[in-house]
């Protein structure tokens, strides 16, 4: 009972992150024995922030390899986001929030996207970057979004 309390605590503790709905995708380098390495372009809505939705385009490694989810993926990665409807914060937002995560080998790295808010500006900044268990990469990408009224139908 006490195991099953201590991983509902942190199931709970857990950010909320969005998941990814795939958009579409082309491919880069034909592979004889499994499927093509690709760009993969994928849309997630912010979970805190209603009415902003987020476009992802990243390499996907194929082959043997990639087919069976062995290989591990280029760590360049695209972001666009744009303000879709009426922005609305669902609860407090914290600078360098995580808000999607993605495994891009087997254990050791992950893409992931985090948001700022540019009190400033009245501006969301989402960033994009991989990171590894040892060492991360330095390639990453910025989108900023400036909070604007919303116009009605």
């Amino acid at each position: 009972m006490r195991v099953a309390k201590g991983l509902l605590g942190l199931l709970l503790a857990m950010p909320l992150l969005a998941s990814a709905d795939e958009i579409g995708q082309v491919s880069t380098v034909f592979k004889f024995v499994g499927p093509n390495d690709r760009i993969v372009v994928e849309a997630f809505d912010d979970p805190k922030v209603e009415g902003v939705t987020c476009y992802l385009s990243r390499a996907k490694t194929g082959g043997v390899k990639g087919g069976l989810g062995l290989a591990e993926d280029r760590a360049e990665a695209s972001i666009a986001c744009r303000q879709v409807g009426p922005i609305n914060f669902k609860g407090e937002l914290r600078d360098g929030e995580e808000v999607f995560k993605e495994r891009t080998s087997l254990v050791f790295k992950t893409m992931q996207v985090v948001r700022f808010l540019d009190e400033k500006r009245n501006t969301l900044v989402y960033l994009v970057y991989s990171d590894r268990l040892i060492e991360g990469s330095p390639q990453n990408a910025v989108t900023a979004i400036p909070i604007l009224p919303w116009a009605h139908q």
